[in-house]
């Protein structure tokens, strides 16, 4: 059997392990959607959440709400502009800024997903985590809010510059 390097390189491959589990997370969510039946993909679902939590949103403020690039939440949204769960109109107050906003189809297949979907994964989550020892989400949330005040790179530099 070939060793697993990542796993064996810890902290240097941090990054990869956490991509590697989000992928099979994302899989694995991917499998609960289909065989529910729905025409989504599960990297979707986080945009309809921000909506239906935070009503009609710009592109920028998806982006920021679901923490990545503009270009891809662009992608993301012609999608399921697409697929009719969403539409796009000039905001009232600005005709130059365009809200993303849920359709009625949008807001029948997030009401299915509230009832149905998301607690099956939520709870398959839970249990999957159940067993680890310390509080996992706030551990990734101290993990993202420490990169976010100090990328890798800075820290590095800083070290060596404060020895």
């Amino acid at each position: 059997m070939v060793e697993d390097v990542v796993r064996t390189l810890g902290f240097l491959c941090m990054g990869s392990r956490l991509r590697r589990i989000g992928e099979r997370l994302q899989a694995d969510t991917q499998q609960v959607i289909d065989e529910a039946g729905l025409s989504i993909q599960a990297g979707q679902y986080p945009f309809l959440a921000a909506i239906d939590r935070s009503g009609p949103l710009t592109i920028g403020e998806l982006a920021q709400a679901v923490g990545i690039t503009q270009p891809g939440a662009t992608r993301t949204i012609g999608q399921l502009l697409e697929l009719g769960y969403v539409d796009m109109q000039p905001a009232p107050d600005d005709q130059r800024r365009r809200l993303v906003s849920l359709t009625d189809k949008g807001q029948d297949l997030v009401g299915h997903s509230k009832k149905v979907i998301w607690p099956r994964i939520a709870a398959a989550v839970a249990d999957l985590c159940g067993d680890l020892d310390g509080p996992i989400l706030e551990q990734l949330a101290a993990i993202e809010d420490g990169l976010a005040a100090m990328p890798l790179a800075s820290r590095n530099a800083a070290k060596e510059e404060n020895p």
